[in-house]
């Protein structure tokens, strides 16, 4: 047998066939008694965030739109990017039962992965401060999700992402270092850092890896002696078998570099990084390299359940639920994002502290199939999210 490739096609997911099997004989079931027709609303939402998380960052509203236009359905969505908490209405679904319920195993799992993905990311941010945090975390997941990975990450607030594909997918320019491989196959840093300044043009920056062969110290002293004003910076990933106190070494590379009139050059750590690493080292640091921890984050669990059926004999939606969820239609009334927010039932006048009118955040974004707003671009999200961030700590 040939080798294959396991991933399901976009036609795959378009079609609802990248579903639960209980799923598709809910469908059969229904059909065959004639409750296709009937017709119902979906909420998306979260009962409860990761141990020590207080907020969330909504993502993946596009890919879901991408899946469910041109079908029956009507979709009411907070703007992507938004901050949300435990028990806040995310996304509506309305529409024939029938219609829906192939899609769900595919939404749901659309906007738990890049929900996860853009909160680590966000945390990872607003940890760093002004600092530049890169995202190399490509090669935790499947490459399939390559493109996918690198948006979700930049939504949440990476000032860049390293997959070759995101120009084409995102328009957003990949940047990176240099693999110790590199350096391995040439057998001298030295030798390995010059063919990379006469290889690759000006645009990119000139960041040594220097941690391969020698002291930290030496390799990043012997980098800026041979690359001299070319050299933007230093990336230091040393193996946690060698890491010690890695402010220490930050510090002693910092003021090495000083000493001898380098002290320009930025210095870039990687490997193993996460909110408390980098609470450690900010002060120190000038860039941080993020991969695994944004990556593979803690799972923000949503849920998509019925909230309410239409009634056709009184023409009205009646609230259903199941037990332990809150039925009815509901609405994100919004002030100061996370800070001042309230839910209550829709189209009523909420009244932020200061007396102005507070913002109803769930809109109708796909009207039966048809999408009624204009989507932002990535960058016009991630500004988004870098923006409420001003109002939440860790």
């Amino acid at each position: 047998m040939d080798p294959r490739i396991y991933i399901a096609s976009i036609e795959d997911l378009v079609k609802g066939r990248a579903t639960d099997i209980y799923f598709v004989r809910t469908r059969e079931v229904l059909e065959k008694k004639g409750l296709c027709g009937v017709r119902v609303r979906y909420e998306i939402h979260n009962y409860g965030l990761p141990k020590g998380y207080r907020w969330a960052v909504y993502a993946g509203l596009e890919e879901v739109l991408a899946i469910l236009k041109g079908r029956d359905i009507t979709v009411y969505s907070l703007p992507e990017g938004t901050l949300f908490r435990e028990y806040y209405p995310l996304m509506v679904l309305e529409g024939d039962v029938c219609e829906i319920v192939c899609y769900e195993t595919a939404v749901l799992g659309i906007l738990r992965f890049y929900t996860s993905v853009a909160t680590k990311a966000a945390r990872i941010k607003k940890a760093a401060r002004d600092k530049t945090v890169l995202f190399f975390g490509l090669r935790a997941h499947h490459p399939a999700l390559a493109p996918a990975l690198d948006r979700a990450a930049y939504i949440g607030g990476v000032d860049s992402v390293s997959g070759y594909l995101s120009k084409e997918y995102l328009g957003l320019e990949p940047r990176g270092t240099m693999p110790h491989l590199m350096i391995l196959v040439f057998g001298d840093p030295v030798e390995a850092w010059k063919a990379f300044d006469e290889v690759m043009p000006p645009e990119v920056p000139r960041i040594a890896l220097v941690d391969t062969m020698y002291d930290e110290r030496y390799e990043a002293l012997l980098a800026a002696k041979t690359l001299g004003s070319k050299l933007w910076g230093v990336r230091l990933d040393t193996p946690r078998s060698r890491r010690g106190d890695m402010k220490m070494i930050v510090e002693e590379v910092r003021w090495t570099l000083k000493l001898h009139g380098f002290e320009n050059v930025k210095i870039v750590v990687s490997g193993g990084i996460d909110e408390k690493q980098i609470e450690e080292l900010r002060d120190v640091v000038d860039a941080f390299g993020v991969g695994t921890s944004i990556a593979w984050p803690p799972s923000i669990d949503l849920s998509m359940d019925i909230i309410e059926i239409f009634d056709e004999k009184e023409g009205r939606w009646i609230p259903r639920s199941k037990r332990g969820k809150l039925p009815g239609m509901k609405q994100l009334y919004r002030c100061k994002p996370i800070v001042e927010d309230y839910i209550d039932v829709p189209n009523v006048e909420k009244r932020c502290c200061d007396g102005s009118i507070a913002k109803p955040m769930l809109v109708k974004v796909m009207d039966r199939g048809k999408l009624c707003v204009d989507l932002p671009s990535v960058d016009d999200i991630r500004r988004y999210v870098l923006e409420q961030l001003k109002y939440v700590e860790l």
